[in-house]
């Protein structure tokens, strides 16, 4: 059977090329961060390509469906991916590609599959584009019922709003904690206006704005479709492990300057140590958000507990994260393995709950 992969991948062409954007783009994104952390990091403050994969993650990607028998090729997430997928004709399409260029650029591969009829992993354009607005995303969860703060969106200084302090900003249309720094708490009008401004200004963006949930964080991964729908071990945040003096938030500064494999924090428990009433219910609000966003075959879920304990919504991404090296702290594989499943299995099991949608046999 042929399988096609579908991706984006970090360049150093590019890499370098966003080097040198940094220093303007990101000249007011620079006011909210660590000295410590521009002199260390540098190359990492630029969060452009964030989102995308390295090519070490694609090869094991390949690597995983070749031992399974598949003839696989990769297709790249660009400008010739239609005629690539047009000319291959696979049977099958394993998309993780974030896309390049526009609120709506995860959409952008499913799409094109669509058109083409080629079966593929994951949820349709409609859902993903709905998820990579967050504010859409909260609409929809909000009419039915399923926990989420409270929130606003604003792309200048003059709003009006009846939230509590503190809030929480980010913007409205990316993932990877791209723009979620330590100053995207805020405890008043004037630190409130500075997020916006700086969103505005580094992303050409809204600000989606939040009351801030200062309960425990779990991340989520769902696996299969339907009555076959399963919820892997929930992986708790520890959020005592962030740094001295920085909010208790898994911020782009704590992803990916302080829990590195140079200097790893013992960020994640799981299965998460909580008791069986909290963690049923966990496992029933994102299957809840799961069925009423018409997701597939697979995601990854952010949940926090507001003030009453309830747990909220409070990210979901139908393109889970999946490095394989187990020392990064990738949730989606890492839960799969709690569940007794290699990398290898992981992504196979994708792939199968996508042939069973399609009644591929």
């Amino acid at each position: 059977m042929k399988l096609a992969i579908t991706y984006n991948v970090k360049k150093e062409t590019e890499l370098e090329e966003s080097l040198e954007k940094v220093n303007k783009r990101n000249t007011e994104a620079k006011k909210y961060l660590d000295e410590n952390i521009i002199e260390k990091y540098s190359e990492r403050i630029d969060d452009t390509f964030a989102e995308w994969d390295s090519f070490d993650t694609i090869i094991a990607i390949k690597n995983a469906f070749e031992k399974n028998g598949y003839e696989v090729s990769l297709i790249e997430a660009d400008e010739f991916a239609f005629e690539n997928l047009r000319m291959i004709k696979p049977d099958i399409v394993f998309n993780v590609a974030e896309g390049k260029g526009g609120v709506s650029r995860e959409s952008q591969i499913p799409a094109i599959l669509e058109m083409l009829e080629i079966p593929y992993t994951g949820s349709d354009p409609i859902s993903i584009g709905i998820c990579h607005d967050k504010s859409r995303c909260k609409e929809i969860l909000s009419y039915y019922n399923i926990p989420n703060s409270k929130f606003f969106i604003s792309e200048n200084e003059n709003f009006n709003h009846s939230l509590e302090y503190p809030l929480f900003v980010k913007p409205l249309h990316e993932g990877s904690s791209k723009g979620i720094y330590n100053s995207s708490v805020v405890h008043n009008p004037d630190e409130l206006k500075k997020e916006i401004k700086r969103i505005k200004e580094c992303y050409d963006q809204p600000s989606l704005v939040e009351e801030f949930l200062d309960g425990k964080e779990f991340t989520v991964a769902l696996l299969g479709n339907g009555d076959d729908l399963k919820v892997l071990p929930i992986v708790e945040i520890n959020l005592n492990e962030v740094p001295t003096g920085f909010n208790k938030i898994y911020s782009y500064e704590v992803k990916w300057f302080f829990d590195t494999r140079e200097n790893k924090l013992d960020i994640f428990t799981c299965p998460a140590e909580i008791d069986k009433g909290l963690y049923n219910k966990i496992e029933e609000t994102c299957k809840n958000a799961f069925n009423v966003l018409r997701l597939k075959d697979w995601a990854r879920m952010d949940v926090r507990l507001d003030k009453n304990g309830t747990p909220n919504i409070i990210e979901i991404n139908p393109l889970p994260g999946i490095l394989p090296d187990p020392e990064d702290n990738s949730c989606f594989p890492k839960a799969a393995r709690e569940a007794g499943m290699n990398y290898d299995e992981c992504l196979n099991e994708v792939v199968n709950s996508a042939k069973k949608r399609y009644a591929i046999k």
